[in-house]
C-alpha cells in the first residue's frame, strides 16, 4: 500500500528486515560500553521480571493429533505476560550550565485496560523527573517517535533525555564501540519528560497477537496513548501539571490525534511541538491524481542540491534568498504548470523543465523523462548518479554507495541505527536497570498488523489528524503548537509542513497560537550539535510563552 510505504520514509524505512532481525536478536545482549557519570544513591526498585512471550495450556486434543500438531497449536495461541510488575527507579545526577541536577529515572510498563478492568496490553515508557519540584507548577512533557512502528529511542537518546548517543559533530556515524555522554541540551531542566514507545515497539506488547492489531492503527494507536497519558497523570499524581507533547515524524500524526482525543474526555495541554510534521498526508503521497507533493519536495530538493555543490553559481552563493525563491516559484509557477497537465503549450513546458533542473540540480533529461515530476527515490538517485552515490532521504546531507540498487535505500538510516540500537540496550540494563529477556524492538515492521495498518479517514481521500488537531485548538484556545522543520528532510519537507498548518481553516485568533522553528539539518534535526542547540532553545522559549503568567 503505497501510503503505507509513505509512512516508513518518516522512520527509518531504510532499516533492512535483516538489520531489525539482528538488532532485535542480539542487541539487548550485547550492552555498550558507556561513558557515563556514576548514579547517586541506590536504586530502589528490584527490575522488572523478564515479560517473555509465554504460551497458553493448549486445549485438548483427539487421541490421535500429532505433537507436531499440538506445538502448532501452542504457538497460534502463544501470549505475552502483561502482569503488572513494579518500575525499576534509579537516582542521578547531571550537570546543567554550572549547575548539579538530582533527577528520578522510572522504567516500567503501565496497562492499557478495557472496560471490565481485564489487561490487554501494556505500554513501555522511561520518566526523568527533578527532584524536589512542586508538580502543580512543574511542565510534563509525553515524547515519542513515529513509524508507525517505531520505538522513541530517537528522541529519547538523542534529543530530549539527559543522556545522548555519541555521534560526529555533524550527525554522522563514529566508529565502533558507541557510547553515551551528558547531554547538555536535555529538556530536563525545563521539563520532566515521559518517553513512550507505542504498541509492539520498544517493550510495549498487547498480550495476543489479536489483541495487537486493535492497537495498529490511527484511531487504535491514538486511544492507547491517551489512555496511557490519562493513567500516567493518575498514577503519578501529575493532573495539575501543565502539560506538553512532543512528536516526531508520524509522532506528529499521533499527538495532533492525542490533543483532540483528549480535549473530549477533561485533559488540555499547554503546548504541543510538532517536529518534522506528517499531519496531512496528501501533502506526502504523490500519485498519478496527487501533484501537491511535488511541488512541495522542490524547496528542500534545492536545499539539497546547494548543499551538494549541485546548483549554479549564483544560487549557491546565498541559499537563504534561493529557497525564498524558489518557494515562491513552486507555490505559483510549477503549481499552476502541473495543474494545466498536457495542456501546458511547448514554450510553458521548455520554461518549466528548464527552471526545475535550475532549482534541484538534475539533468534537463531526467526531468523531462519524469513528465516534470520529481518523487523522492528519483531525486536521492540522480542527483549524485555521477559519483554513484545515493542521497539520503531522511537527511539529504548523507550520501553512499547504494549497496544493493535498492530503490528506497537510505544513507541517513543506516548511519545512526547501529550507534542508538547499541546505546540504548545497554543504558537500560546498565544505568536503568531494567532488565528484561524479551527484544527490545527499535522497529516493529515485521509484525504483521504493521502491513496491515488501519488508516481510518484514508477513505475520504488521505489519512489525516488535521482535523482533531484543528478541534483541540478551537476547544483550547490556550493551546500553543510549535512547528520544527528541517530544511534537508525529504520525508516530511518542510514546505508540506508549511502547507498543512496554512490550510487547518483557523481564524487569526486561533493562527497566533502556531510558531515555527527551522533548522539547516534533516529529519531529525537534533542528530547536528549546532542544530541541537537550537532545538532546546527554541523548546525552551516556546514552553515560557505556553506556561501561565
Amino acid at each position: 500500500m503505497r501510503i503505507f510505504l509513505a509512512l516508513m520514509v518518516a522512520v527509518f524505512m531504510t532499516a533492512s528486515a535483516l538489520v531489525q532481525q539482528n538488532q532485535s536478536e542480539t542487541a539487548a545482549d550485547n550492552p555498550p560500553q558507556a561513558a557515563s557519570k556514576e548514579k547517586k544513591g541506590k536504586k530502589e526498585a528490584a527490575a522488572p521480571a523478564a515479560a517473555e512471550s509465554k504460551s497458553e495450556e493448549s486445549s485438548a486434543k483427539p487421541a490421535e493429533a500429532s505433537k507436531a500438531e499440538s506445538g502448532e497449536a501452542a504457538d497460534k495461541e502463544e501470549h505475552y505476560d502483561v502482569t503488572e510488575v513494579a518500575p525499576a527507579v534509579t537516582h542521578h545526577q547531571i550537570a546543567l550550565s554550572g549547575k548539579t541536577l538530582s533527577y528520578t529515572a522510572t522504567a516500567g510498563r503501565l496497562p492499557i485496560k478495557r472496560g471490565d478492568g481485564k489487561i490487554e496490553a501494556e505500554m513501555f515508557f522511561v520518566a526523568y523527573t527533578l527532584d524536589g519540584q512542586d508538580a502543580a507548577k512543574r511542565p510534563l512533557t509525553f515524547a515519542f517517535n513515529g513509524g508507525p512502528g517505531s520505538a522513541s529511542v530517537w528522541l529519547h537518546m538523542g534529543a530530549l533525555g539527559p543522556k545522548r548517543v555519541v555521534l560526529q559533530p555533524n550527525g554522522f556515524m563514529p566508529a565502533a564501540p558507541y557510547r553515551l555522554e551528558d547531554n547538555p541540551n536535555t529538556l530536563l531542566d525545563r521539563s520532566d519528560i515521559v518517553m513512550v514507545d507505542a504498541m509492539a515497539t520498544g517493550y510495549s506488547r498487547a498480550a495476543t497477537a489479536e489483541l495487537t492489531k486493535k492497537f495498529l492503527g490511527v484511531k487504535g494507536d491514538v486511544q492507547a496513548f491517551g489512555e496511557f497519558i490519562r493513567l500516567y497523570i493518575s498514577r503519578y499524581d501529575r493532573w495539575s501539571s501543565p502539560l506538553f507533547l512532543l512528536g516526531e515524524s508520524y509522532g506528529t500524526t499521533r499527538a495532533a490525534g492525542i490533543a483532540g482525543y483528549l480535549a473530549d474526555r477533561g485533559i488540555a495541554f499547554n503546548g504541543v511541538t510538532l517536529l518534522s510534521m506528517a499531519v496531512d498526508f496528501q501533502t506526502l503521497e504523490w500519485n498519478k491524481s496527487n501533484d501537491l507533493p511535488y511541488f512541495l519536495l522542490v524547496p528542500s530538493f534545492s536545499m539539497i542540491a546547494g548543499y551538494h555543490h549541485k546548483l549554479p553559481a549564483d544560487l549557491a552563493q546565498d541559499m537563504a534568498k534561493t529557497r525564498e525563491e524558489v518557494v515562491r516559484w513552486a507555490m505559483n509557477d510549477y503549481a499552476l504548470a502541473l495543474g494545466k497537465g498536457d495542456a501546458m503549450t511547448p514554450e510553458e513546458r521548455r520554461k518549466i523543465l528548464e527552471q526545475l533542473a535550475r532549482y534541484t540540480g538534475l539533468r534537463p533529461e531526467v526531468v523531462e523523462a519524469h513528465n516534470l515530476r520529481i518523487d523522492v527515490p528519483t531525486f536521492t538517485h540522480e542527483l549524485l548518479l555521477e559519483q554513484k552515490l545515493r542521497v539520503g532521504r531522511l537527511d539529504g546531507r548523507f550520501s553512499s554507495p547504494d549497496p544493493d540498487e535498492d530503490r528506497h535505500y537510505d544513507p541517513t538510516g543506516a548511519a545512526i541505527l547501529p550507534p542508538y540500537t547499541s546505546a540504548f540496550n545497554g543504558y537500560l540494563r546498565t544505568e536503568l536497570n531494567y532488565k528484561s529477556d524479551m527484544p527490545y524492538k527499535v522497529f516493529a515492521y515485521d509484525e504483521g498488523g504493521f502491513q496491515k495498518w488501519e488508516w481510518g479517514n484514508a477513505v475520504e481521500g488521505f489519512p489525516s489528524t488535521a482535523g482533531g488537531l484543528r478541534s483541540a485548538m478551537i476547544k483550547n484556545p490556550y493551546m500553543k503548537i510549535l512547528v520544527m522543520e528541517g530544511y534537508y528532510d525529504l520525508a516530511t519537507p518542510f514546505a508540506a509542513a508549511d502547507w498543512t498548518t496554512d490550510h487547518l481553516n483557523l481564524d487569526a485568533k486561533y493562527r497566533q497560537n502556531v510558531s515555527y522553528a527551522t533548522y539547516n539539518s534533516g529529519h531529525m534535526v537534533y542528530v547536528d550539535r549546532a542544530e541541537h542547540t537550537k532545538m532546546k532553545k527554541d523548546l525552551v522559549e516556546f514552553m515560557e510563552k505556553c506556561l501561565p503568567k
